[in-house]
């Protein structure tokens, strides 16, 4: 069925303003339907904080065009809104990034355009498209890197001194036990941990520089660690002993 609703000057604007702009675009007017307008969902994507956001805010739009670029870049079409002629044209925001992608990137605010679509198409071109290819770029780029999968903590195991021996908690992994046992670690079972001797320590350095070698070739971090710092006796907080318990003092014997 025809639309019986005619075109206007602002939605002639538009159309010649959009063939006039660099690369393939298409015009789509929405027209004032006496108050049962429902641009609200056009006009919140207008990526803008200065004139035409204020403008936006001030008033109610009744009438507005979306130019719209064969990447789906789009761009909003509107009134001066008030007293003035011309137009404004404001980028509008993309629609499938997330608001993450937003932060930090500056609002390629819009521009108010003489009723000349062929002057509006430089002024377009020269001075808001810039501006918008490079916001839209920096937000793209940020939604890719937010959509990309976060990589894995690596796996590491864990080498601890105890005394001159070197001590590993037991593996998950048969791959990983069997790369301590080739290289001289031996299982303790009664306190669930494979133990490397210092008693020879060239030997024990040469087992180590093996270990890590092949657990790196498995993908497996290794690192080695001296076991946490004792306080000092008589400095850690006591708490008061029950009235029903004896307590001794801690023995100063050295393992």
């Amino acid at each position: 069925m025809h639309d019986p609703t005619p075109d206007t000057s602002l939605g002639s604007f538009a159309a010649v303003l959009a063939g006039e702009l660099p690369g393939a675009w298409t015009s789509t007017y929405h027209p004032d339907r006496g108050g049962n307008n429902d641009h609200g969902a056009l006009t919140d994507r207008v990526w803008d904080m200065n004139d035409v956001a204020d403008a936006l805010a001030k008033h109610t739009v009744d009438q507005c065009a979306v130019i719209t670029r064969e990447d789906g870049t789009r761009l909003f079409v509107a009134d001066p809104i008030g007293h003035g002629e011309g137009y404004l044209i404001a980028a509008m925001a993309p629609d499938d990034a997330p608001d993450e992608a937003f932060r930090a990137v500056r609002e390629p605010d819009g521009i108010a355009v003489d009723a000349d679509p062929f002057s509006a198409a430089e002024d377009v071109t020269h001075d808001l498209l810039p501006r918008y290819d490079k916001a839209l770029a920096q937000v793209r780029s940020n939604a890719a890197r937010l959509a990309a999968p976060q990589a894995a903590e690596p796996e590491r195991v864990v080498m601890t001194w105890s005394g001159e021996a070197i001590v590993v908690d037991k593996p998950d992994r048969a791959d990983v036990t069997k790369a301590l046992t080739e290289n001289g670690f031996v299982f303790a079972p009664d306190r669930n941990v494979f133990v490397l001797s210092g008693d020879d320590t060239a030997h024990q350095a040469a087992s180590v520089r093996a270990t890590g070698d092949r657990l790196s070739e498995l993908g497996i971090d290794t690192v080695l660690r001296h076991p946490p710092t004792r306080p000092a006796l008589g400095t850690a907080p006591t708490a008061p002993p029950s009235p029903s318990v004896t307590t001794s003092a801690p023995s100063t014997r050295r393992r």
